[in-house]
């Protein structure tokens, strides 16, 4: 099902979020046309395996917008949604803002700090800023979550616009916040925890432990039914009743010797099929062999490289 189908896309971000975004629109059917300076996108350099797993069979166009601003101008006119990343007050100056265009576009700005910041920033800088990073700084995060999560927020709005704009005939001009977006996935907390850390390291039974051949075991046994069982064929049933004492470190020793003592297969083998919410820290391949991929990626990649006729 491609809901979006017939529908225009004009995508002017670079890097992870807008693309994300342009990516998750071209999976419900978009089209998507990526207006880009030329050179092309930074992420083709840095980083050039992301950028194709994120620009496979969408069109593009390259366009000195300073020298040539009608005929971005233009692209985008024609455009059912226009997705802009620039800093604030940018695209007003290039001629290519919601202002300057048909009021029908559905027009959404991903930003740092949401209107009028101008602050230069990264992911890692919008999650220090979220608070996410509090309780396990100086750790590194493993994916850019401010920027995923506001290229996610910024589909559900789009869509959601699109869908208003069926009933009303009118665009819409979104603005979507990365810090902001990234302090909501986590804000439910400020009322109070059951505990202290509760999910980042707080409770032995809800960690990441080693195992004998240097892999790793997440376990996740927070109801105490998960856990008992888990403590039965650890061969500590004893262990249960310890699952929620004041003094977690102690617990969590055991376990970590417990676990450490047998391969990560082994351990596999014997939790198959048992309530005990534990499993492997797979890599990104055995992920991928595992959980298989978008039956729609290999359709997407054939069209890698397709890009927009610029004449007219």
């Amino acid at each position: 099902m491609e809901p979006l189908s017939g529908l225009l896309v004009v995508d002017l971000t670079r890097y992870l979020p807008g693309p994300f975004a342009s990516r998750e629109l071209m999976r419900l059917g978009a089209r998507i046309v990526r207006l880009l300076p030329p050179g092309g996108d930074p992420l083709s350099e840095l980083a050039p395996a992301w950028h194709e797993a994120l620009n496979a069979g969408k069109e593009t166009v390259e366009i000195d917008l300073k020298a040539e601003p009608e005929h971005g101008r233009a692209l985008c006119a024609e455009a059912d949604v226009v997705l802009e990343s620039f800093r604030p007050g940018v695209v007003e100056r290039l001629g290519i803002g919601p202002g300057d265009l048909p009021e029908t576009v559905v027009y959404c700005s991903i930003t740092g700090f949401g209107r009028g910041d101008q602050r230069a920033a990264h992911d890692l800088n919008y999650q220090g800023w979220a608070g996410l990073l509090a309780d396990t700084a100086p750790a590194m995060p493993p994916v850019q979550i401010a920027d995923l999560g506001a290229a996610q927020r910024a589909v559900t709005h789009i869509v959601a616009a699109l869908l208003d704009r069926e009933r009303t005939g009118r665009g819409a001009r979104l603005v979507i916040s990365m810090s902001q977006t990234a302090h909501e996935l986590a804000s439910h907390r400020l009322g109070g925890e059951p505990l202290p850390r509760l999910l980042t390291g707080g409770l032995a039974c809800y960690r990441i432990y080693a195992t004998a051949d240097g892999r790793y075991l997440t376990v996740a046994a927070l109801e105490a039914r998960f856990f008992e069982r888990l403590c039965e064929l650890l061969g500590r049933p004893e262990l249960a009743e310890r699952q929620y004492e004041a003094d977690q470190e102690p617990l969590a020793d055991e376990l970590a010797e417990l676990f450490a003592a047998k391969p990560l297969p082994t351990w596999l083998e014997l939790f198959d099929g048992e309530d005990v919410s534990v499993g492997p820290v797979a890599t990104l391949e055995e992920a991928a062999a595992q959980l298989g991929r978008n039956p729609s990626a290999a359709g997407n990649a054939s069209r890698s490289g397709r890009r927009a006729d610029t004449s007219g």
